[in-house]
């Protein structure tokens, strides 16, 4: 579609503003011009990105004032009310392009068109119905509603403090504290990636690959289309299947959500329990008949194109099928067999669960003489490894986009200081800037704010001042070579592993300062960093840069209270929440990111870096990792270089493979097996032999599977799940892999397991 079209079809119909021929085709005319002037240096973006833009049409609209900010609160609650069960849904800004699409429009049909005036705008006037639902509305309130989808498309991450002190250490915080917390961890980092978007958003070379597939998925959307053939009729249709689905495995048979033939076929055996076992094994045999399970952790895998799908296969069957089998059962590394083979839980030297409260004194600090009678903290071979594969794929990230991308990143970014703005930034400055102070004075507030929590209730936190400003320190430092690697590369390393190291080996012995310092120096960042994609969306999108900071700002304190609201009140009203060993056997509420939230502040925060990564500790060998991840990208390098002609050389992603599993735990085998087998069928085989349906329905169809889910599961909690109303028989008994946790050395003694 051209540009030309592109603004005719958008403009068409407007009642407010009758459109004139003549104008419209000297408009077009004119964009046309202007395409083949100053196009984008990248050519996926001039294939992708309209050149026009219609500076008329409206964005401050009613419409998307209310559907942004409902959006923004369903997505809010839903991501986090879903984030604390066993697989945890998130709702992410795909849904909410489909769904407002068809609402927006709706409300473009039966709103009062009149126009009116409020005081204190003298003779401007409004009207509720300013004309057709446009794109730019339509952009703005998928920006608004991604807020309430936070870091990685789930609740803000901040909360995960909140539910480990109040959940599994039995520890008080206040909810003033707590609320301060997710908004400024939330906000911080946005005061620094105002200032820097002229070196990342504006320059042409700076392209944002992820911002494409949003521009592909807007004018799919509003392109013209029959009612039989209508992507909205597609949609509902879909959404109410997958809602009167999920009623089976959410409620009435939640076994098909995680059924395993070899658990089945083998009840008495450990061994073919933890191979078989999709939750608590390799998962070999295992299946699903449930959207949740098949899009936890990972996302959808409708979304994902088949190339990284492939990557990540290639990585995660290297780590599960062959890596970890040889250390579990080949080698007995780190005394492996005395563990289960797959668990994010804390075990001591006999395998039993480390009583971890027994050594945190009055203080909220490690009791040194506790730990020392306890003896050191093990973990299962796949917890332990996957540190060391993360050790290594942060390391690597950085090597292979230097070795493999430094001269083209190093490139871009000269050009973007020196060279003359596309077509696009030349569009944008039609539209009012941004004035610093606003981005100074968020800046200010947000980290005098972040200081008056770890000064005054300093208690309930751990972080002191000082290290508020190390962690703010590290983020700023980093958002800018991060943001240039993720806009150039679509790749963006992580500062998780990094910050928790750093910190625990300057203030050991305080689990939530820990966390805390993480959640500064690595979410602001990332938030930072996130930021400064939604504004490159708008960017291409021709959004106006003042409605999309109001938008981003707002949308983010938003979902940042419904985040806090609602975690507080279902850890206030579900009993033993996050505890799995207390709950009940089908009791989802165990909320497996908080559980390796917890266990990661008790490694890095309590007992520390040098009680566990070092010689006083069990996995000292694991800081090699750093130094392999470092080497292996140059070796690949230096291998695509001695054999240019061998072109499979080059897409040897040692990152990716590396961090294929980094989401494991707390995502299990069943969520990778059954994301990589739906993720193949539709972005392989009917990406290939069905182009044209993939193209209309795809991302449609992933948006009505999570929308009905979604849906249901809150009917579900709020009419049967409050009042404890639940099924009893064999379909709602779980997974039947009761053995896969136990250890299988000779000798050991674990509750529930049979003797060796």
């Amino acid at each position: 579609m051209s540009s030309s079209s592109f603004n005719i079809d958008v403009k068409r119909g407007h009642p407010s503003m009758p459109t004139n021929p003549s104008s419209t085709a000297q408009k077009a005319q004119e964009f046309d011009a202007e395409e083949d002037e100053e196009a984008s240096p990248i050519e996926e973006v001039r294939l992708t990105v309209p050149n026009g833009d219609d500076p008329t049409l409206p964005v401050w609209t009613f419409r998307m004032w209310f559907l942004g900010t409902v959006s923004c609160a369903l997505l809010s609650f839903l991501n986090t009310f879903f984030s604390y069960r066993s697989e945890p849904l998130v709702i992410t800004m795909i849904s909410v392009q489909v769904a407002t699409l068809p609402v927006g429009r709706f409300m473009a049909n039966v709103l009062p068109t009149a126009k009116f005036r409020l005081p204190g705008f003298g003779s401007r006037e409004f009207s509720l119905n300013p004309g057709p639902f446009n794109m730019k509305e339509h952009v703005l309130i998928s920006i608004f509603a991604n807020a309430g989808s936070a870091f990685g498309g789930g609740s803000a991450y901040a909360v995960g403090i909140v539910d480990i002190i109040k959940a599994i250490y039995r520890r008080k915080i206040s909810f003033l504290a707590s609320w301060i917390l997710v908004i400024t961890t939330q906000i911080l980092g946005y005061g620094w990636a105002g200032i820097l978007r002229k070196y990342v958003v504006e320059p042409a070379e700076m392209w944002w690959p992820s911002s494409l597939v949003q521009v592909s998925l807007f004018r799919a959307l509003h392109e013209k289309e029959s009612k039989a053939d209508s992507r909205s009729r597609f949609f509902i249709i879909a959404l109410v299947c997958s809602f009167c689905w999920y009623i089976l495995p959410g409620y009435l048979f939640p076994t098909i959500g995680n059924i395993s033939i070899l658990c089945l076929a083998y009840p008495n055996s450990v061994t073919a329990q933890q191979i078989g076992s999709g939750l608590k094994g390799l998962g070999i045999g295992s299946f699903t008949f449930d959207w949740s399970v098949v899009a936890s952790f990972l996302g959808s895998p409708l979304v994902t194109p088949f190339f990284a799908i492939f990557n990540v296969f290639v990585g995660y069957v290297a780590v599960v099928y062959a890596l970890i089998p040889a250390a579990y059962w080949g080698f007995n590394l780190y005394n492996a067999k005395t563990f289960p083979i797959f668990s994010s839980h804390l075990f001591n030297s006999r395998g039993q669960t480390y009583n971890v409260s027994a050594i945190v004194n009055d203080k909220f600090e490690i009791d040194l003489p506790a730990y020392q009678e306890r003896g050191l903290i093990n973990l299962s071979i796949f917890f332990s490894l996957s540190y060391g594969l993360n050790f290594a794929a942060v390391v690597a990230t950085l090597t292979h986009v230097a070795m493999f991308n430094g001269r083209e990143i190093y490139d871009r970014f000269r050009a973007s200081n020196k060279g003359k703005p596309d077509i696009h930034t030349r569009h944008m400055k039609k539209y009012k800037d941004i004035p610093g102070w606003w981005f100074h004075g968020m800046l200010v507030f947000s980290l005098a704010l972040s200081l008056v929590l770890c000064i005054f209730m300093k208690d309930q936190v751990q972080l002191p001042w000082w290290g508020l400003l190390f962690a703010a320190g590290l983020a700023l430092v980093f958002t800018l070579p991060i943001s240039i690697i993720t806009a150039t590369t679509n790749q963006t390393p992580g500062l998780n592993v990094i910050t928790e190291y750093i910190i625990g080996l300057i203030y050991p012995g305080r689990p939530i300062a820990n966390v805390c310092f993480k959640t500064y120096g690595y979410i602001s960042m990332s938030q930072a960093v996130s930021f400064l994609n939604d504004f490159k969306l708008g960017h291409y999108m021709k959004v106006p840069p003042r409605s999309m900071f109001m938008v981003q700002f707002i949308g983010t304190v938003i979902a940042g209270t419904i985040n806090i609201s609602t975690a507080w009140y279902l850890l206030t009203s579900i009993e033993n929440i996050c505890q799995d060993q207390l709950l009940p056997n089908n009791s989802p509420w165990t909320c497996p990111g908080d559980r390796v939230f917890y266990d990661a502040s008790v490694i890095w925060g309590l007992v520390g870096p040098r009680r566990i990564f070092s010689k006083l500790g069990n996995y000292g060998a694991l800081n090699w990792c750093f130094l392999g991840g470092a080497i292996a990208p140059v070796i690949v390098w230096l291998a695509h270089k001695a054999f240019p002609t061998k072109k499979w050389i080059k897409l040897i992603n040692i990152p990716v493979l590396l961090g294929a599993t980094a989401a494991m735990p707390p995502a299990s085998t069943l969520n990778f097996n059954s994301w990589i087998f739906v993720g193949t069928i539709f972005n392989y085989f009917v990406f290939r032999y069905r182009k044209k349906w993939w193209q209309r329905y795809n991302y449609v169809l992933s948006a009505a599977l999570d929308a009905g889910l979604a849906f249901m599961g809150v009917v579900l909690y709020f009419s049967l799940g409050m009042e404890n109303i639940s099924l009893d028989w064999w379909g709602t008994n779980g997974e039947h892999c009761d053995l896969a946790t136990c250890p299988t050395a000779k000798g050991v003694v674990v509750d529930g397991c049979p003797l060796h």
